[in-house]
């Protein structure tokens, strides 16, 4: 009979690692896709070529708060009652300005590849903006299609408004990619 109790104890060991490890990968599991799986999916055309109407991202809300957002990252932030995708170019302190068909940021042009150092319409930044201590400069990257910190109605973006940062391009299944600055 003793024989018996110490094959049932094992076994009770077993089940409750197995339930134990179970449980610890589930909360795991969990935590990752909420800190860096937020599903995001792109309305229009403002971020084409990098990103299209319909595509999936997911953004890491994590990173900006051990961090702040870097110049060039693409970021999702809160407007009104919907999130939008684009891209920062102004940090705050900076001054930004759109002459000639390039961005400036304190009187030198931004040096950035793929054309995103060129805008055809300055809207605001047609004179210096001033960014406050807490404000930053969005644009998106097809910038003849975006809403973007240009005009009136978004503006320059506060901190608190920045939820995240987008890493990874998840849908279409067939251009699944990271997401990186340039």
């Amino acid at each position: 009979m003793d024989f018996y109790s110490r094959e049932e104890v094992s076994t009770v060991r077993v089940i409750m690692s197995w339930v134990v490890d179970v449980t610890v990968v589930i909360a795991f599991a969990w935590f990752c896709m909420h800190t860096f799986g937020v599903q995001i999916t792109m309305a229009g055309q403002s971020m084409m070529p990098l990103l299209n109407s319909g595509d999936v991202v997911w953004m890491n809300r994590l990173v900006y708060d051990f961090g702040k957002p870097e110049r060039l990252d693409v970021v999702v932030f809160q407007r009104e009652d919907k999130r939008t995708v684009k891209r920062v170019i102004g940090l705050p302190g900076e001054t930004v300005q759109i002459q000639g068909g390039y961005v400036y940021i304190n009187g030198e042009r931004l040096a950035a590849d793929n054309g995103l150092d060129q805008v055809s319409l300055a809207g605001l930044a047609e004179n210096p903006i001033e960014l406050g201590e807490d404000e930053y400069f969005l644009l998106g990257d097809n910038r003849d299609s975006s809403e973007d910190s240009r005009f009136a109605n978004v503006g320059n973006v506060k901190r608190e408004q920045i939820l995240g940062k987008v890493w990874m391009r998840v849908y279409p299944f067939m251009d699944i990619r990271l997401i990186r600055s340039h």
